[in-house]
């Protein structure tokens, strides 16, 4: 794509989506004299952006931004740690808005290297509903040198609230998946704008609704990237939705509720249960999907007490373990969270996360009175299948895979937000739509073993997924081990391999259990 600083070099008559100029490839011959100005020097460059022209597209930012200056223009979640602002180098901050159709308005921001860009894009995920630009999660790819972006997702809101998307059906198509194409494309734009040529490579980062954003990408729009991690985010709301549900139902249940008391206990159990069946006790249950553990092992054997469990609080357990049944099929509708998640689900309460019971009551039934123990899971699971088919997350990624795109699929075993089994059920679904070969020679699951949503817990939850995936795009080098860690007490580190599924790091009986090398990856 060419675009003049000013006047659009082609023009789109397309209403729904941007489709990119055809352009002889590799070759910058033909860039105007405007373009070449603003490439003369970076802060001419970045101020005349505002100038620059994109089809249903205003730029309303075009600043530069002084070495760790940058000061988050919005307030701060709740929950976020130190974004590390002050370490950014300078970069020119380019914030737009996009319309594509009627009744849609996507904010998004690209930051550019002022010096030392990698010739790389890489658009980065959100979380949970929350319609904001995440900046926190454009610092780590600008320090690597990336030019990154970021978007809103076509909203304003918090993150369980889905009230901008009742009567407003192109709002909910922009969250789905059109706001990431649309900054996309438009980024793409403006570093070719900026720098005087494309970026050589694209890639996607993102966790939790980051990484449905980012398989929405690959299914909707292959071209788009090059390379996609998606961390605990597989699957569509219709899936995710319904097994928090049925956690709040145990946990509420006005007749037999399981005490959220109760969870630690119930946990401390799981993980005694099945630690050391990788052969090291540390607390961490290796591959939990092999667990043995029956919370039946607890139940009271005189009277209900805080250190048991009633023989109802039992069966509420096994339920949630299980996950949501179709009462008349007896299908599994969405997979249960994994021993060792348990403190997780107490987050799922009316006070909680409201994030699954507002998707029924707001989206699918658009009833203010709805609520948790309303839900049919076989009727009402079906009727939001079949209203929310435009904008479901599918496992087709056959165009993706052709066109040589990889995959790093990610999630924590203890996961109890979004159960860890759904990324390996949506992992086997790809491998049956586009077949073992290509799923092999493209895709990559990494479950990682006692790490939480998106990170903490007892394993080993960082590691560097992005390296990971330049040299498996750019020198073809596919992952088979990744070496992640944790810091422990003293200043010590514990590093271990995580490994592709359905290989399980394994102990191989001497040395430190603290260090990767004494791990191997086995079946």
């Amino acid at each position: 794509m060419r675009y003049r600083i000013g006047v659009t070099s082609c023009t789109l008559s397309i209403p729904l989506f941007l489709v990119a100029c055809n352009q002889p490839s590799g070759s910058e011959q033909g860039l105007d004299s405007a373009v070449e100005r603003v490439s003369s020097t970076s802060t001419s460059a970045c101020d005349q952006l505002i100038g620059l022209k994109l089809p249903n597209t205003t730029i309303t930012i075009a600043t530069t931004v002084a070495d760790g200056s940058f000061v988050q223009p919005t307030p701060p979640l709740p929950f976020a740690q130190s974004p590390g602002y002050e370490n950014l180098p300078a970069f020119c901050r380019v914030a737009a808005t996009v319309s594509p159709v009627a009744d849609s308005e996507i904010k998004f921001e690209v930051w550019l290297p002022a010096e030392g860009w990698n010739g790389k894009f890489m658009g980065t995920g959100n979380g949970q509903l929350r319609g904001t630009i995440f900046y926190w999660n454009m610092v780590d790819p600008l320090q690597r040198g990336y030019a990154v972006a970021n978007t809103d997702r076509g909203h304003e809101g918090e993150g369980s609230d889905w009230s901008f998307a009742i009567g407003h059906p192109e709002k909910l198509i922009d969250y789905s998946y059109r706001a990431v194409h649309e900054m996309t494309v438009k980024s793409r734009a403006i570093i070719e704008a900026f720098y005087g040529h494309e970026a050589q490579y694209a890639y996607w980062s993102g966790c939790s609704a980051g990484g449905q954003q980012g398989l929405a990408a690959a299914q909707r729009f292959p071209d788009d990237y090059d390379g996609i991690i998606a961390g605990a985010g597989s699957g569509d709301w219709v899936t995710l939705t319904t097994t928090p549900i049925l956690i709040e139902q145990v946990l509420t249940d006005p007749e037999a509720p399981l005490p959220r008391e109760k969870l630690p206990m119930i946990r401390e159990a799981a993980v005694a249960a099945c630690d050391a069946a990788d052969g090291v006790a540390d607390r961490v249950v290796a591959h939990p999907h092999q667990c043995p553990f029956d919370p039946g092992v607890l139940q009271c054997s005189r009277g209900d007490t805080s250190s048991c469990l009633t023989a109802a609080e039992v069966d509420a357990v096994r339920r949630i373990y299980r996950g949501p049944m179709n009462p008349r099929t007896g299908e599994i509708v969405s997979p249960g969270p994994s021993p060792g998640s348990e403190l997780a689900w107490a987050a799922f309460t009316p006070e909680g996360v409201r994030l699954a019971a507002n998707f029924y009551r707001d989206v699918i039934f658009n009833d203010p009175d709805w609520n948790v123990f309303d839900l049919d899971f076989d009727a009402d699971v079906a009727h939001a299948r079949e209203l929310q088919g435009d904008v479901l997350i599918e496992p087709d990624l056959q165009a993706f895979m052709r066109r040589g795109g990889k995959l790093i699929l990610w999630h924590g075993w203890t996961d109890g937000v979004v159960p860890a089994r759904a990324t390996v059920k949506y992992f086997e679904a790809v491998s049956n739509s586009v077949g073992t070969d290509a799923a092999y020679e493209n895709m990559r699951l990494f479950m990682v073993p006692g790490v939480d949503h998106c990170g903490g817990g007892e394993g080993t939850f960082a590691f560097d997924a992005v390296m990971t995936l330049e040299q498996w795009v750019e020198q073809g080098t596919a992952p088979e081990r990744i070496i992640a860690s944790r810091p422990l007490e003293g200043g010590r580190v514990r590093t271990r391999p995580l490994c592709p599924h359905p290989k399980v790091a394994t102990y191989k009986g001497q040395g430190d259990t603290d260090d990767a090398v004494n791990f191997e990856c086995r079946e």
